[in-house]
């Protein structure tokens, strides 16, 4: 004697019912989805191709290759719900209950897909643009529908050179980590270089060497970021109101730090920064009276070596002391 049980009938009724109808009763809807996939592909492929022919810039071969990707997604998309259209709404309760089953357990892609619509509508930055994202920075190579490839920069090399490694950041980030930016809007950044000098060095001499120096490499770095402080001011509330180089003044344990500021293109930091030290070494070898300071140790006797008006009274003699 046989038992029945109901879920389990319910279960096979289903199962009996439903994916004949998917399967063996729209076996031509399969094949024009594989038609309409093969021909795309195959339209793709060909555009692609005349385009690596005539195209010599990568960036627009690239953006042509992601263009087509897109296109050739959409039409595909477009025609494959036209076809399965009867065969969707025979199955529309199952079909939405296996997307709202999905949208739950891949609901980090569905955000990554949402990052990504908000980076292409907004353009918080484009392909090319060096950003920080997190504690992430690098420059944008690749910006997919679920993540965004940079070219690491930073970490453990200095001077915001690249490390060599591509790092995949989930789009959705955009919405949950602070966003930077080191091209798009004001191209430039501040750069400076602490020069630590003696306190017996002619500090301002020094100061006059370096900032001959600093107007000298970054003149015309200060010009172009005038042009662009003019366009940007439209977007954004700027207050920048000098823009030249400028040397400050403050003192440390071991001498005079003098800091030059300046401007300067992200990607040529280092190369600015080598620039610079390598005049100020060549300057401060042509003079006498200034000298860099390091870590020493010294005896400083004030008696002698202070200010007539602050030294200390020397220590009366002991009885019996010699005093030469």
């Amino acid at each position: 004697m046989q038992t029945s049980v109901p879920g389990l009938q319910l279960a096979d009724s289903v199962a009996s019912g439903l994916f004949p109808n998917l399967i063996g009763g729209h076996m031509g809807q399969v094949l024009a989805t594989l038609l309409i996939a093969l021909v795309l592909v195959l339209v793709r492929r060909a555009i692609l191709t005349i385009i690596d022919r005539r195209v010599e810039d990568r960036t627009l071969r690239y953006k042509w290759s992601k263009g087509t990707a897109y296109a050739s997604f959409l039409v595909g998309l477009l025609l494959v719900l036209q076809v399965w259209l009867r065969a969707i709404q025979s199955v529309g309760t199952f079909l939405g209950l296996v997307s709202a089953g999905l949208a739950i357990a891949l609901k980090d892609l569905v955000a990554d897909l949402a990052g990504w619509i908000f980076i292409l509508w907004r353009h918080p930055f484009e392909l090319g643009d060096r950003i920080q994202i997190g504690e992430h920075a690098g420059d944008v190579v690749d910006i997919r529908i679920f993540a965004i490839t940079l070219m690491e920069i930073g970490n453990w090399v200095a001077a915001d050179q690249s490390t060599g490694r591509m790092i995949h950041v989930p789009n959705a980030m955009v919405f949950t980590q602070p966003l930077a930016n080191y091209t798009a809007g004001f191209p430039f950044l501040w750069n400076e270089i602490p020069v630590l000098v003696t306190f017996e060095s002619d500090w301002r001499k020094a100061k006059t060497l370096i900032q001959e120096i600093v107007n000298e490499l970054a003149a015309h770095t200060s010009e172009e970021a005038e042009r662009h402080l003019r366009h940007t001011a439209k977007r954004f509330l700027i207050h920048y109101t000098k823009l030249t180089p400028v040397v400050y003044t403050s003192v440390e344990d071991s001498g005079v730090l003098l800091t030059a500021r300046y401007l300067t293109a992200p990607r040529q930091r280092r190369g600015t920064t080598q620039a610079v030290w390598e005049r100020i070494l060549e300057a401060f070898q042509g003079v006498d009276d200034v000298d860099l300071a390091y870590p020493t140790q010294r005896l400083y006797v004030n008696p002698l070596e202070g200010k007539p008006g602050a030294r200390a009274p020397w220590p009366p003699l002991s009885p019996g002391t010699d005093a030469s």
